[in-house]
Protein backbone atom coordinates (compact mmCIF):
# COMPACT_ATOMS: atom_id res chain seq x y z
CA UNK A 1 0.00 0.00 0.00
CA UNK A 2 1.43 3.10 -0.72
CA UNK A 3 2.54 5.62 2.01
CA UNK A 4 0.31 8.77 2.22
CA UNK A 5 2.89 11.97 0.63
CA UNK A 6 3.69 14.14 4.06
CA UNK A 7 2.36 17.91 3.08
CA UNK A 8 3.98 20.37 5.18
CA UNK A 9 2.06 22.67 7.34
CA UNK A 10 2.06 26.16 5.83
CA UNK A 11 3.27 28.62 8.64
CA UNK A 12 2.71 32.54 8.41
CA UNK A 13 4.64 35.64 9.82
CA UNK A 14 2.88 38.67 11.68
CA UNK A 15 4.52 41.79 11.50
CA UNK A 16 3.21 45.53 12.53
CA UNK A 17 5.73 48.43 11.30
CA UNK A 18 5.18 51.93 10.67
CA UNK A 19 3.66 54.07 12.91
CA UNK A 20 0.91 52.53 15.16
CA UNK A 21 -2.55 52.40 14.87
CA UNK A 22 -5.34 52.16 17.23
CA UNK A 23 -6.87 48.36 15.86
CA UNK A 24 -3.45 46.74 15.04
CA UNK A 25 -3.91 44.88 17.91
CA UNK A 26 -6.92 43.56 16.79
CA UNK A 27 -5.82 42.83 13.83
CA UNK A 28 -2.66 40.57 14.50
CA UNK A 29 -5.79 38.64 17.05
CA UNK A 30 -8.07 38.31 13.39
CA UNK A 31 -4.92 37.23 11.39
CA UNK A 32 -3.70 34.21 14.25
CA UNK A 33 -7.07 32.90 14.88
CA UNK A 34 -8.38 32.94 11.37
CA UNK A 35 -4.93 31.76 10.65
CA UNK A 36 -5.20 28.87 12.80
CA UNK A 37 -8.47 27.46 12.25
CA UNK A 38 -7.37 27.20 8.35
CA UNK A 39 -4.56 24.87 9.41
CA UNK A 40 -1.58 27.36 9.59
CA UNK A 41 1.24 27.45 12.08
CA UNK A 42 1.61 31.45 12.90
CA UNK A 43 4.60 33.59 13.98
CA UNK A 44 4.82 36.50 15.18
CA UNK A 45 7.49 38.89 14.59
CA UNK A 46 8.76 41.51 17.01
CA UNK A 47 9.80 44.94 15.81
CA UNK A 48 8.63 45.34 12.73
CA UNK A 49 11.22 44.52 9.67
CA UNK A 50 13.66 45.07 12.05
CA UNK A 51 13.16 41.90 14.06
CA UNK A 52 12.64 39.81 11.26
CA UNK A 53 16.05 40.68 10.36
CA UNK A 54 17.47 39.72 13.70
CA UNK A 55 15.48 36.83 14.35
CA UNK A 56 12.67 38.18 16.93
CA UNK A 57 10.07 35.94 15.91
CA UNK A 58 8.33 33.58 18.06
CA UNK A 59 5.24 30.74 17.45
CA UNK A 60 1.98 32.34 18.56
CA UNK A 61 -1.06 30.56 20.31
CA UNK A 62 -4.86 31.75 20.49
CA UNK A 63 -3.60 32.45 24.31
CA UNK A 64 -0.91 35.25 22.57
CA UNK A 65 -3.54 37.01 21.27
CA UNK A 66 -5.93 36.92 24.16
CA UNK A 67 -7.41 39.95 25.47
CA UNK A 68 -5.57 42.41 23.30
CA UNK A 69 -8.44 43.58 20.84
CA UNK A 70 -9.16 46.96 23.38
CA UNK A 71 -5.55 47.59 23.25
CA UNK A 72 -4.06 50.11 21.40
CA UNK A 73 -0.46 50.66 20.12
CA UNK A 74 0.64 46.53 19.12
CA UNK A 75 1.70 43.95 20.81
CA UNK A 76 4.77 42.95 18.52
CA UNK A 77 5.81 46.23 18.85
CA UNK A 78 6.99 48.54 15.82
CA UNK A 79 10.42 50.32 14.56
CA UNK A 80 12.07 51.64 11.46
CA UNK A 81 14.33 49.91 10.03
CA UNK A 82 17.29 51.31 7.40
CA UNK A 83 18.25 47.75 6.79
CA UNK A 84 15.35 46.02 5.28
CA UNK A 85 16.12 49.15 2.17
CA UNK A 86 18.98 47.23 1.48
CA UNK A 87 19.11 44.18 -1.15
CA UNK A 88 21.75 42.64 1.91
CA UNK A 89 19.10 43.22 4.75
CA UNK A 90 16.19 42.07 2.26
CA UNK A 91 18.00 38.49 1.96
CA UNK A 92 19.18 38.53 5.42
CA UNK A 93 14.99 38.59 6.70
CA UNK A 94 14.59 35.82 3.87
CA UNK A 95 17.25 33.49 4.94
CA UNK A 96 15.09 33.97 8.87
CA UNK A 97 12.21 33.04 7.62
CA UNK A 98 13.67 30.05 5.88
CA UNK A 99 15.13 29.23 8.84
CA UNK A 100 12.24 29.89 10.32
CA UNK A 101 9.93 27.49 7.71
CA UNK A 102 7.57 30.72 7.17
CA UNK A 103 6.03 30.82 3.36
CA UNK A 104 3.89 34.04 3.43
CA UNK A 105 3.55 36.99 5.62
CA UNK A 106 0.87 39.22 6.30
CA UNK A 107 2.53 43.30 6.82
CA UNK A 108 0.46 45.77 9.07
CA UNK A 109 1.11 49.03 8.32
CA UNK A 110 1.00 51.80 5.87
CA UNK A 111 2.39 53.67 2.41
CA UNK A 112 6.48 52.58 4.03
CA UNK A 113 5.59 49.29 5.01
CA UNK A 114 3.62 48.45 2.03
CA UNK A 115 6.50 49.52 -0.22
CA UNK A 116 8.86 47.15 1.51
CA UNK A 117 6.30 44.45 1.30
CA UNK A 118 6.04 44.94 -2.41
CA UNK A 119 9.87 45.17 -3.19
CA UNK A 120 10.49 41.76 -0.47
CA UNK A 121 7.66 40.08 -2.72
CA UNK A 122 9.12 40.40 -5.98
CA UNK A 123 12.56 39.98 -5.08
CA UNK A 124 12.15 36.39 -3.54
CA UNK A 125 9.32 35.46 -5.02
CA UNK A 126 6.87 35.16 -1.56
CA UNK A 127 3.91 35.58 -0.78
CA UNK A 128 2.85 38.68 0.72
CA UNK A 129 -0.97 40.46 2.25
CA UNK A 130 -0.74 43.71 3.47
CA UNK A 131 -3.65 45.39 6.37
CA UNK A 132 -3.80 48.75 5.59
CA UNK A 133 -2.75 49.71 9.44
CA UNK A 134 -2.28 53.88 9.63
CA UNK A 135 -4.31 56.39 10.94
CA UNK A 136 -3.39 58.43 8.07
CA UNK A 137 -6.32 57.06 5.72
CA UNK A 138 -3.85 57.37 2.96
CA UNK A 139 -3.67 54.10 0.98
CA UNK A 140 -5.84 54.51 -2.23
CA UNK A 141 -8.20 51.36 -2.77
CA UNK A 142 -10.05 50.80 0.78
CA UNK A 143 -12.53 53.45 2.00
CA UNK A 144 -10.80 53.49 5.62
CA UNK A 145 -8.00 52.61 6.88
CA UNK A 146 -7.29 50.67 10.38
CA UNK A 147 -6.92 53.49 13.12
CA UNK A 148 -8.42 56.23 10.92
CA UNK A 149 -11.88 56.21 13.10
CA UNK A 150 -10.26 56.15 16.35
CA UNK A 151 -7.78 58.95 15.49
CA UNK A 152 -10.98 61.36 14.44
CA UNK A 153 -12.81 60.45 17.42
CA UNK A 154 -9.23 61.29 19.74
CA UNK A 155 -9.30 64.89 17.17
CA UNK A 156 -12.83 65.75 18.25
CA UNK A 157 -12.86 65.11 21.12
CA UNK A 158 -9.82 67.55 21.74
CA UNK A 159 -10.93 69.87 19.34
CA UNK A 160 -14.25 70.26 21.78
CA UNK A 161 -12.21 70.72 24.80
CA UNK A 162 -10.41 73.21 23.35
CA UNK A 163 -13.29 75.15 21.60
CA UNK A 164 -14.15 75.86 25.44
CA UNK A 165 -10.89 78.21 26.14
CA UNK A 166 -11.45 79.46 22.59
CA UNK A 167 -14.58 80.91 23.18
CA UNK A 168 -14.01 81.81 26.79
CA UNK A 169 -11.11 84.30 25.55
CA UNK A 170 -12.51 85.18 22.04
CA UNK A 171 -9.44 83.57 20.70
CA UNK A 172 -8.29 82.25 16.84
CA UNK A 173 -7.01 78.59 17.29
CA UNK A 174 -5.11 77.10 14.99
CA UNK A 175 -5.00 72.95 15.71
CA UNK A 176 -2.20 71.12 13.95
CA UNK A 177 -3.20 67.41 12.87
CA UNK A 178 -1.39 64.22 11.85
CA UNK A 179 -2.10 63.17 7.89
CA UNK A 180 1.29 63.11 6.49
CA UNK A 181 0.57 64.48 2.91
CA UNK A 182 -3.23 63.69 3.25
CA UNK A 183 -5.90 65.84 4.41
CA UNK A 184 -8.53 63.26 5.70
CA UNK A 185 -7.76 63.59 9.21
CA UNK A 186 -8.00 67.24 9.39
CA UNK A 187 -11.14 67.81 7.04
CA UNK A 188 -13.03 65.36 8.48
CA UNK A 189 -11.89 66.31 12.05
CA UNK A 190 -13.07 70.07 11.16
CA UNK A 191 -16.51 68.59 9.92
CA UNK A 192 -16.78 66.70 13.25
CA UNK A 193 -16.13 69.22 15.65
CA UNK A 194 -18.08 71.89 13.92
CA UNK A 195 -14.63 73.94 12.51
CA UNK A 196 -14.06 77.15 10.83
CA UNK A 197 -12.23 75.63 8.32
CA UNK A 198 -9.46 72.88 7.25
CA UNK A 199 -6.55 73.76 5.35
CA UNK A 200 -5.16 70.79 3.76
CA UNK A 201 -2.58 69.58 1.41
CA UNK A 202 -4.57 68.30 -1.69
CA UNK A 203 -5.95 72.11 -1.70
CA UNK A 204 -3.45 75.03 -2.49
CA UNK A 205 -2.56 77.18 0.81
CA UNK A 206 -3.44 80.80 -0.41
CA UNK A 207 -3.36 83.95 1.71
CA UNK A 208 -6.72 84.62 0.60
CA UNK A 209 -8.23 81.42 2.25
CA UNK A 210 -6.93 82.81 5.85
CA UNK A 211 -8.39 86.11 4.86
CA UNK A 212 -11.68 85.01 4.22
CA UNK A 213 -11.92 82.84 7.27
CA UNK A 214 -11.08 86.11 9.23
CA UNK A 215 -13.37 88.45 7.33
CA UNK A 216 -16.69 86.04 7.27
CA UNK A 217 -15.83 84.13 10.27
CA UNK A 218 -14.35 85.44 13.25
CA UNK A 219 -14.54 89.27 12.16
CA UNK A 220 -18.28 89.43 11.86
CA UNK A 221 -20.16 86.26 13.66
CA UNK A 222 -17.93 84.50 15.93
CA UNK A 223 -16.04 85.03 19.09
CA UNK A 224 -14.20 82.26 18.57
CA UNK A 225 -12.75 80.24 15.78
CA UNK A 226 -11.20 76.95 15.06
CA UNK A 227 -9.20 76.08 12.24
CA UNK A 228 -7.42 72.25 11.49
CA UNK A 229 -4.44 72.11 9.59
CA UNK A 230 -2.97 69.29 8.11
CA UNK A 231 0.82 68.59 9.20
CA UNK A 232 2.12 68.68 5.98
CA UNK A 233 4.76 71.05 4.76
CA UNK A 234 2.63 72.14 1.91
CA UNK A 235 0.12 73.53 4.09
CA UNK A 236 3.02 75.26 5.91
CA UNK A 237 2.03 73.76 9.49
CA UNK A 238 -0.26 75.67 12.16
CA UNK A 239 2.86 77.23 13.50
CA UNK A 240 3.93 78.97 10.05
CA UNK A 241 0.10 80.02 9.14
CA UNK A 242 -0.45 81.58 12.63
CA UNK A 243 2.54 83.28 11.97
CA UNK A 244 1.24 85.07 9.06
CA UNK A 245 -2.02 86.19 10.29
CA UNK A 246 -0.15 87.49 13.67
CA UNK A 247 1.91 89.28 11.04
CA UNK A 248 -1.34 90.83 9.07
CA UNK A 249 -3.96 90.73 11.86
CA UNK A 250 -1.92 91.82 15.10
CA UNK A 251 -4.89 92.70 16.71
CA UNK A 252 -6.38 89.21 17.14
CA UNK A 253 -4.88 87.02 19.83
CA UNK A 254 -4.29 84.02 18.02
CA UNK A 255 -2.88 80.32 19.23
CA UNK A 256 -1.92 77.00 17.94
CA UNK A 257 -2.10 73.57 19.43
CA UNK A 258 -0.27 70.67 18.36
CA UNK A 259 -1.86 67.57 19.02
CA UNK A 260 1.08 65.13 17.91
CA UNK A 261 1.18 61.66 18.87
CA UNK A 262 -2.27 61.76 21.25
CA UNK A 263 -3.46 60.62 17.72
CA UNK A 264 -1.87 57.58 17.48
CA UNK A 265 -3.24 55.79 21.15
CA UNK A 266 -6.07 54.98 23.00
CA UNK A 267 -8.07 51.69 22.54
CA UNK A 268 -9.85 51.43 18.92
CA UNK A 269 -13.14 52.00 18.03
CA UNK A 270 -15.66 49.73 17.67
CA UNK A 271 -15.80 50.50 13.85
CA UNK A 272 -11.91 49.89 13.92
CA UNK A 273 -11.91 46.91 15.78
CA UNK A 274 -14.53 45.47 13.34
CA UNK A 275 -12.59 46.93 10.43
CA UNK A 276 -9.20 44.93 11.21
CA UNK A 277 -10.95 42.01 12.46
CA UNK A 278 -12.93 41.78 8.85
CA UNK A 279 -9.29 42.29 7.04
CA UNK A 280 -7.58 40.09 9.40
CA UNK A 281 -9.76 37.23 8.21
CA UNK A 282 -9.74 38.11 4.86
CA UNK A 283 -6.08 38.49 4.98
CA UNK A 284 -6.05 34.29 5.87
CA UNK A 285 -8.54 34.03 3.17
CA UNK A 286 -6.01 35.94 0.65
CA UNK A 287 -3.21 33.75 1.20
CA UNK A 288 -5.70 30.24 0.71
CA UNK A 289 -6.24 31.41 -2.42
CA UNK A 290 -2.85 32.04 -3.48
CA UNK A 291 -2.96 36.14 -3.83
CA UNK A 292 -0.20 37.48 -3.14
CA UNK A 293 1.36 41.60 -3.80
CA UNK A 294 -2.33 42.61 -2.75
CA UNK A 295 -3.60 44.83 0.21
CA UNK A 296 -7.04 43.80 1.85
CA UNK A 297 -9.43 47.27 1.91
CA UNK A 298 -13.08 47.55 1.94
CA UNK A 299 -15.36 49.56 -0.61
CA UNK A 300 -18.48 50.31 -0.12
CA UNK A 301 -18.49 47.74 3.07
CA UNK A 302 -17.28 44.80 1.18
CA UNK A 303 -13.96 42.96 1.31
CA UNK A 304 -11.54 44.14 -1.57
CA UNK A 305 -8.05 43.40 -3.05
CA UNK A 306 -5.74 45.60 -4.22
CA UNK A 307 -2.55 45.06 -5.83
CA UNK A 308 0.27 47.01 -3.97
CA UNK A 309 0.98 48.93 -7.13
CA UNK A 310 -2.37 50.89 -6.92
CA UNK A 311 -2.46 51.09 -3.09
CA UNK A 312 1.01 52.63 -2.74
CA UNK A 313 1.41 54.39 -6.13
CA UNK A 314 -1.97 55.44 -6.75
CA UNK A 315 -3.07 59.54 -4.85
CA UNK A 316 -6.28 59.07 -2.49
CA UNK A 317 -8.37 61.51 -3.86
CA UNK A 318 -10.46 64.25 -1.52
CA UNK A 319 -13.99 64.20 -1.93
CA UNK A 320 -14.73 68.00 -2.61
CA UNK A 321 -18.05 67.83 -1.34
CA UNK A 322 -16.72 67.25 1.96
CA UNK A 323 -14.81 70.70 1.58
CA UNK A 324 -17.97 71.74 0.23
CA UNK A 325 -20.09 71.14 3.30
CA UNK A 326 -17.46 72.76 5.67
CA UNK A 327 -17.72 75.64 4.14
CA UNK A 328 -21.26 75.70 3.79
CA UNK A 329 -21.87 74.76 7.66
CA UNK A 330 -19.16 77.26 8.86
CA UNK A 331 -20.91 80.69 8.39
Amino acid sequence: MKEKENVRQRAVGILTSGGDAPGMNAAIRAVTRAAIVAGFKVYGIMRGYKGLITDEIQQFSTQNVSNIIQRGGTILKTARCKEFTTPEGRQCAYDVLQRHGIDCLVVIGGDGSLTGARIFANEFNFQVVGLPGTIDNDLYGTDSTIGYDTALNTIMDCVDKIRDTATSHERLFFIEVMGRDAGFLALNGAIAAGAEAAIIPEIATQVEQLDELIANGFRKSKNSSIVLVAESPQTGGAMGLAERVKQKYPDYDVRVTILGHLQRGGSPTAFDRILASRMGAAAVDALLDDQRNVMVGIKNDEIVYVPFTKAIKNDKPINSELMNTLRRLSI
